[in-house]
C-alpha cells in the first residue's frame, strides 16, 4: 500500500465515524431535549449519507 493510499484509507474511515459520531450525536441531543424516539436513526443515517456524498466528492468524483 503506498503512503497516498494508507491516507485516503484514513481519511474515509475518519469521514465515516465522525458522520455518525456528529449527526448520530445531533439526533441523540434531539431526542432528548424533544422527548422523541427517532430522531437518533434520522441522525445516524444522515451520518453515513452525508459521509458516503463526502468521500465520493473527494475521492470518487476527480
Amino acid at each position: 500500500m503506498a503512503v497516498n493510499d494508507e491516507a485516503a484509507f484514513w481519511s474515509i474511515i475518519a469521514y465515516l465515524i465522525s458522520g455518525l459520531v456528529f449527526w448520530g450525536g445531533a439526533g441523540a441531543i434531539a431526542d432528548h431535549f424533544l422527548g422523541t424516539g427517532y430522531l437518533l436513526i434520522v441522525g445516524l443515517v444522515m451520518g453515513i449519507g452525508s459521509s458516503f456524498w463526502l468521500i465520493w466528492l473527494r475521492f470518487i468524483k476527480q
